[in-house]
């Protein structure tokens, strides 16, 4: 089943908990059905239920505009997190890292192994810059070998150069990705940016590849606030998605009030239509003249018949045949007014052979 077709599932269930209002709605008649058909029982209505049911017509007549949900907060307003020991990003242009397509030679390894060990002199004696160019050296020799890059790396994270750190750890995974001491440096560089969730999963992967006191330790630090942020940023997501249930669930019922709204308008035009000619033999109103005295009302044509011709119907659709036609319908007297008219009588002589009579 899709994933996120169950998010949104969990989310709606917990959405009835908090307002069980929700399963009486008329939209989900359906779901309270099938709940009960399982032998559940679906909380009863709030007892405002019924103030709402009857206030329902006039809420129609005079619809608000919805209230709006205050929008929630932006995921960092309340959520408070330790930064000591953060410090501002490097912005150092990028290290030299050796061209990967270079063919080492015997002879430039033995000479890059040279540069790591005279780097790794300088770092011991607490040359940080001085170790950090002899381990350029020894890349740009071999460019192949991940160890130095890590190397590099550790002495960035001493200079505090969290992201020339990141880079070198980026090429050594690339090259070897099941070296701990990596993971360890990376994640340390993490914790220095106070990238917590990050930091967390560099460090616990260099531990789970091979055990360092160093990088557990540091994991027991940044392991909570990681675990914070995920918990916040879960929360969040929650919120969204309940939020998203309630627009939906919205944008339903306004749809089904819309429907039903046209559905009585059309009802009510219907009916309109009817009332307009309801008097006459059909249809018409106040009867036509001639029609009155025709045997077996049974026979006469109805308003369908009537209207299937085409110039009946357009003339119908003639205000000032209309208006001739009904005065001619309520008082047959007063035909003679429109004798010149030939708009008028060619109507009245259609319906009158319609009808078997004569104007």
């Amino acid at each position: 089943m899709d994933s996120r077709k169950l998010s949104e599932l969990r989310a709606f269930v917990r959405l009835c908990k908090q307002n069980p209002a929700l399963l009486h709605t008329p939209e989900l008649a359906f779901l309270r059905e099938w709940v009960e058909s399982m032998g559940g029982t679906i909380p009863p209505a709030p007892a405002n239920a019924s103030t709402e049911e009857t206030s329902k017509g006039k809420a129609e007549e005079h619809p608000e505009e919805p209230v709006k949900s205050p929008e929630p907060e932006s995921e960092e307003s309340d959520l408070e997190i330790d930064n000591e020991g953060v410090i501002e990003p490097d912005n150092d242009d990028p290290q030299e890292m050796g061209d990967e397509n270079v063919e080492v030679t015997e002879e430039m390894a033995d000479q890059a192994n040279e540069k790591k060990i005279e780097a790794i002199n300088a770092l011991s004696e607490g040359d940080l810059q001085k170790a950090v160019d002899l381990f350029t050296d020894a890349i740009k020799l071999n460019p192949c070998l991940a160890i130095l890059y890590a190397k590099r790396a550790s002495v960035f994270v001493k200079l505090q150069k969290p992201n020339a750190a990141i880079r070198d750890c980026d090429r050594a995974i690339k090259i070897n990705p099941d070296s701990a001491q990596t993971y360890k440096w990376r994640g340390k560089a993490h914790r220095l940016l106070g990238h917590w969730e990050e930091a967390a999963h560099d460090l616990a992967l260099a531990c789970k590849l091979d055990y360092d006191e160093d990088a557990s330790a540091m994991l027991k630090e940044v392991q909570p606030r990681a675990q914070k942020i995920a918990e916040h940023r879960r929360k969040y997501e929650r919120k969204r998605e309940e939020k998203e249930i309630k627009e939906r669930m919205e944008r339903v019922k306004k749809a089904r009030e819309e429907h039903e709204k046209a559905q009585r308008e059309e009802e009510a035009r219907r009916q309109a239509g009817g009332a307009q000619f309801g008097g006459f033999p059909g249809g018409f109103p106040g009867g036509f003249p001639g029609a009155g005295g025709m045997p077996g009302m049974a026979g006469m044509p109805g308003l369908n018949e009537i209207l299937s011709d085409p110039e009946v119907l357009a003339a119908m659709q003639d205000p000032e045949v209309m208006v001739a036609f009904q005065d001619v319908a309520q008082n047959p007297a007063n035909m003679s007014k429109y004798q010149s008219n030939p708009k008028v009588m060619n109507l009245i002589s259609k319906l009158s052979a319609k009808f078997g009579s004569k104007p």
